[in-house]
Parts: C-alpha cells; sequence; structure tokens
C-alpha cells in the first residue's frame, strides 16, 4: 500500500512558527469545500450551520481516505488533515468583534489522487451510511492557489487573535508588502486544536493572510 505524507511534505504551510511571521508562496492545492455564513446572534462556536458544514467536510474526507484505502488495487493511505476557514465579510474587512455577520469557505486538504468522479462516490456513500443533508449538496472538490501570503502560529484562544494579525501585518509592511485581506483577500485560519478538548491557552492556529508587493 502506498502512502502519502502530507503533513510532512506540506509542513512550511501547517507548522509554521510561534515567535515570528514568514513570508511563503502558497502553491495550487485541492479542498473539499463548502461556503456558508454565520447566523444572527450565533459565532462560530454555537452556529448550527457552522456544525453542519464541519460535519460535512469531515464525513466526506474520512469517507473518501477510507475508500482509496481499502481499494483491492491500487490502495493509498493518507492522513485526514486539519479543518481551515477563508473568513470574510461583504464589503467590509473582518472584524472579530462582530461574529455573527461573517461569511466563510470551510475546507480540508485533499490529495491530487481523489478525482471529481472518485468525490462524488464518496458523497453517495455519506448519503448512503448517513443520510441526505443540505450541507452535503453544498460540498465541492476545487482547487485554491493563495499565493503570496504571511503566516504566523497563533497560540492561545480565539479571541487574541488581534494582537497575532497587527505582527503579521507590521511583518509585512516592514518587508515592503501590503495585505489584501478585504474585497481581494480572505482571512485564514488552520485550526490545528479542538477547543471542545484543549484549553483555551493551548489552541494551535495557523493565521495567513495574502498579500502584495507595494510598487
Amino acid at each position: 500500500m502506498k502512502t502519502l505524507d502530507l503533513k510532512k511534505d506540506l509542513k512550511q504551510l501547517y507548522q509554521p512558527s510561534a515567535k515570528k511571521p514568514e513570508i511563503l508562496k502558497v502553491p495550487k492545492l485541492q479542498f473539499a469545500m463548502i461556503d456558508g455564513a454565520i447566523e444572527k446572534g450565533h459565532e462560530p462556536g454555537n452556529s448550527p450551520a457552522f456544525a453542519e458544514a464541519t460535519q460535512a467536510l469531515y464525513s466526506i474526507s474520512y469517507t473518501l481516505k477510507f475508500m482509496l484505502k481499502k481499494r483491492k488495487t491500487n490502495a493509498i493511505d493518507y492522513p485526514v488533515m486539519t479543518l481551515e476557514g477563508l473568513w470574510g465579510i461583504q464589503d467590509e474587512m473582518v472584524d472579530v468583534a462582530k461574529k455573527d455577520n461573517w461569511s466563510y469557505t470551510l475546507m480540508i486538504l485533499q490529495p491530487d489522487v481523489i478525482t471529481k468522479d472518485i468525490f462524488a462516490e464518496g458523497l453517495d456513500g455519506v448519503r448512503k451510511k448517513k443520510g441526505d443533508s443540505p450541507a452535503l449538496s453544498k460540498l465541492r472538490l476545487d482547487h485554491f492557489e493563495e499565493g503570496l501570503c504571511v503566516q504566523i502560529m497563533h497560540i492561545g484562544p480565539y479571541a487574541t487573535e488581534p494582537a497575532a494579525i497587527e505582527r503579521m501585518q507590521a511583518f509585512a509592511v516592514e518587508n515592503g508588502y501590503r495585505d489584501r485581506v478585504g474585497p481581494n483577500g480572505k482571512h485564514h485560519e488552520i485550526y490545528l486544536g479542538d477547543p471542545r478538548k484543549a484549553r483555551p491557552e493551548k489552541l494551535k492556529t495557523v493565521l495567513r493572510h495574502p498579500i502584495e508587493k507595494v510598487k
């Protein structure tokens, strides 16, 4: 059986330093994706739509993994990657203090061996096992090329992210770049910790913003 070591191969993207921001170019990668928005009066931690979207993403991701692992020929094993979120607010900058008007694209990285046909087969398998749901109908397999970015590992509760974001933005400016988050880019979070299990001060979240060179 062939094994894909995605976590090792993509370590630079998923294990950055918490001490200092870094600038890197993120290549085109393939993801299972789903779009949505936080309902009024809610936040990600208690949003029904967010929970359903997350469940749908993990369901398809684990289904695809075991489909390929159990194939009689050309079996492949690989780790299910972590949840990621692209966050934005229409016509505004992301404001972490206003959580009930956020829009999002949630996604989980998929290896290139997953094709559209395999993805569709996986969706059928999820529906047969767990039943259909509105979230499953919104899932898609797509590529995302983030390009030039600044990122840092944030350790601590989500509420303290603004300080880390300010460090990233200052680092970008010092190196001759401008932050593109807003109409031309999304605030990117990669959730390496589970808030249901980890203490808030121990949570690890990769924060990433697209940037461009100042002319």
